[in-house]
């Protein structure tokens, strides 16, 4: 039977994915890992308050959640978290599994084939926000979990220091901080988790200092680990100001591996560390660190986020899984002794930064542009790739998602401008009379990120209703080399907003996008480029701002937490040395040029970017005559995670582009405007 098309005008399509359904599947599965034969990771829950889950895939296949509510797998270390559980298979008794507790950031044991809840093995901290924990391992021999310990201070943000440290697994630290072990000397203000030799003699891991994000520039520290297990002799083997290291792992010959963009791109290197002073090369003055493996113009690392992000991951046999790209990353099998390189079959575009392996089996987390992210096997011995966990199940009908364009476009002085471009696209709907459609730019948050190319509910949202999406991966995005990283220092709110604008204005030349119906929204730092882009140029018709930056002499002085606080060093300048620029880049200085309607919407509880940002705004803009709407959610941070947040915040969305594009729909609230 012939579906009958309809030629509605563009933005009053119907649609089957509604903003529940988008809310209901927001999330991805994240930290997979092995315990004994069985396959680990935690799995979002927005219908119950955003909370992350463990999940747990048996031997025989079965898959089942395996942390009931409300424990809540997430850590806050650095406030973006970081791999927030470990686990150990035992004889007897069945898994040990350790996790931190987003509600008061401590460590908790578990066993879930008992009955008994978890227990705590840290204490409560009585300043700031708690002991905080992430990329943790389970020391079975010395009957300890190590990790990164981040403790407060005091009541500054910025009152802080990190270690590594061991905390009992017998539940005596719960009461008695004095209990902890710390093992780093702390010495530096960020570190990783420590990667054991695999003798146990050795232990490595990251380190950086402000003003250095750790994609600007990290060091590589080894110590010895002594009988007891306290390091000592810490150096810097390798790394500096110039070179960011973005993961380290040992292997199997005690040869150390690691990511280093040294040359310019994120590529996988091996050093022998008793064959390197800890003076020697990788300074960043342009030395050529270790021996490269597989040197190629594509990124085989990223920005360090989270704490415990894996790229890559040394294997029994030898070979090494790398995941890689130019822009999209894939899965690969990489033989570091022929440099030869075999990627995993299969329709996936994404892989994100998390690896793990059993055997000859290569665990990871994949999408593609008509699937949402699953958990993925590859084995290598076969060369096949199979989802094993949270399988993608069509909610619709695929023929509503989106097919997505990689575009490269021609911006300020000639550089190029990477995009994903969404058209407006359903199987109920053809192209109406009166010109293209309206077209809504994503600038990503970051800025140091990127927009993947995979399915996005929240995309489709919008194409199967007649709106196009172009999702800009602008300079200063990650996947295209150090360079294109760089494009963004001292330039931010210049360089994000250029290419955001280039692109639009190159779909409307083009006849893709309709001129007069253009906007842009963004959260976070993208929530930054969309309010710069209302408040410096006359391009859109309307914005949405999500939990943005805005004022940035404020966020520079004690307004946001410690992991960015320096952030601006390199995205705007020293302020000591260019104290106007933070003034004249900042939205908040422009506020009294924006004329287009406006979205602003902001967690009440955001430690990043905190609402007071949002309402200096406001109060700068308010009785200019602008229509705008300030949306407000209680219980949330730095990212929406709960469903009915979701919910409303697409739907006021839509509604802020129906009312500006002239378009009537009756199947949403319609969003209030205030002048």
């Amino acid at each position: 039977m012939k579906t009958t098309v309809s030629t509605a005008p563009y933005g009053a399509w119907g649609s089957p994915i509604d903003a529940a359904l988008a809310a209901s599947l927001d999330g991805r599965p994240e930290y997979v890992g092995t315990v004994g034969d069985e396959v680990w990771w935690t799995a979002p829950r927005p219908e119950e308050g955003g909370r992350r889950t463990l999940v747990r895939l048996r031997a025989d296949g079965t898959e089942a959640a395996a942390l009931p509510a409300p424990w809540n797998a997430r850590s806050r270390v650095i406030e973006y978290g970081g791999a927030p559980w470990a686990g150990l298979a035992r004889p007897a008794g069945g898994p040990l599994i350790v996790f931190a507790h987003f509600d008061d950031q401590r460590l908790y044991a578990y066993e879930p084939d008992g009955a008994a809840a978890p227990r705590p093995l840290t204490p409560v901290s009585p300043v700031g926000g708690g002991l905080r924990w992430a990329d943790l391992r389970i020391d079975a021999d010395r009957g300890e979990v190590w990790g990164v310990l981040e403790e407060f201070t005091g009541a500054a943000p910025t009152e802080v220091r990190r270690v590594i440290a061991a905390v009992p697994l017998d539940g005596s630290a719960a009461e008695d901080r004095g209990a902890l072990r710390e093992l780093s000397g702390g010495a530096h203000r960020f570190v990783t988790g420590p990667r054991l030799s695999p003798d146990g003699r050795r232990a490595a891991w990251l380190a950086w200092d402000h003003p250095r994000m750790p994609w600007d520039g990290t060091e590589v520290i080894l110590a010895e680990v002594a009988d007891d297990g306290a390091f000592t002799g810490e150096r810097r083997l390798l790394g500096g100001a110039g070179e960011a290291v973005a993961q380290v792992e040992w292997a199997a010959d005690g040869m150390l591996l690691y990511v280093s963009d040294v040359s310019g791109w994120w590529n996988l290197r091996r050093i022998d560390p008793d064959a390197a002073p800890g003076a020697g090369p990788g300074t960043g003055s342009g030395a050529v660190s270790g021996t490269p493996l597989c040197p190629r113009e594509e990124d085989f690392g990223g920005p360090l986020w989270a704490l415990g992000l894996r790229w890559f991951l040394p294997l029994e046999s030898g070979l090494i899984a790398v995941i890689h790209g130019r822009g999209p990353a894939a899965l690969g099998v990489l033989d570091p002794e022929t440099g030869e390189l075999v990627d995993a079959p299969g329709p996936w575009t994404e892989y994100r930064a998390t690896l793990a392996a059993a055997g000859t089996r290569v665990l990871g987390v994949a999408a593609s542009p008509r699937s949402g992210y699953e958990v993925v096997e590859l084995d290598t011995r076969t060369g096949r790739a199979r989802v094993i966990g949270a399988a993608h199940v069509d909610p619709v009908d695929p023929a509503y998602y989106p097919e997505p364009r990689i575009r490269t476009f021609t911006g300020v002085d000639g550089r190029e401008v990477h995009a994903h471009i969404y058209p407006p696209h359903s199987p109920d709907h053809g192209a109406p009379d009166g010109g293209p459609p309206p077209f809504v730019v994503w600038a990503h948050g970051g800025p140091t990120s990127r927009s993947p190319l995979v399915l996005d509910l929240e995309i489709a949202y919008f194409t199967s209703r007649g709106i196009g999406v172009a999702d800009v991966n602008y300079g200063g995005s990650t996947g295209y080399g150090r360079a294109y990283r760089e494009r963004l220092r001292e330039r931010w709110g210049e360089v994000d907003v250029e290419d955001c604008a280039a692109v639009a204005r190159a779909l409307a030349e083009e006849g893709t996008a309709d001129p007069s119906r253009l906007a842009i929204r963004g959260g976070s730092a993208g929530g930054w480029t969309a309010a710069a882009s209302l408040a410096t140029t006359e391009l859109y018709a309307c914005g949405t701002v999500s939990y943005p930056v805005l004022d940035l002499v404020g966020w520079a002085d004690g307004g946001t937490h410690d992991f960015e606080s320096r952030y601006l060093h390199t995205l705007i300048g020293p302020e000591e040395e260019v104290p106007e620029r933070y003034r004249e880049r900042a939205p908040l200085t422009h506020a009294g040029r924006v004329s287009a309607p406006f979205l602003l919407l902001q967690g009440l509880e955001d430690p990043i970017c905190p609402p007071a940002q949002c309402e200096r705004f406001l109060a700068e803009t308010a009785g200019r005559g602008v229509p705008h709407a300030y949306l407000t959610f209680e219980g949330e941070g730095h990212g929406f995670r709960r469903a009915a947040t979701l919910v409303r915040a697409l739907e006021a969305e839509l509604s802020l582009y129906t009312q500006t594009f002239g378009v009537t729909r009756t199947d949403i609230s319609v969003l209030e405007f205030t002048t």
